[in-house]
């Protein structure tokens, strides 16, 4: 694993370890898991434009506008 250097207020650094061990983690593991998270987002979306694609393909509704109540129904 390679280390990083960052740069922040030391207000903000010591707020988010204060938090993070409210959490019961580390400031380290929680910058770990939002860098891969964010370095994923663009699959992600990819991944879900493909998801709605492929649902668009399927579902019809021939312009009809559903109610509310329709649309909440279970």
């Amino acid at each position: 694993m390679k280390n990083i250097t960052l740069s922040a207020d030391n207000a903000l650094i010591e707020a988010a370890r204060a938090r993070a061990r409210a959490e019961h983690t580390t400031l380290n593991a929680e910058f770990r898991r939002w860098l891969a998270d964010y370095a994923r987002r663009d699959q992600q979306l990819q991944e879900a434009r493909a998801v709605l694609d492929e649902l668009r393909g399927k579902l019809r509704t021939d312009g009809r506008r559903f109610t509310r109540e329709e649309m909440n129904e279970r």
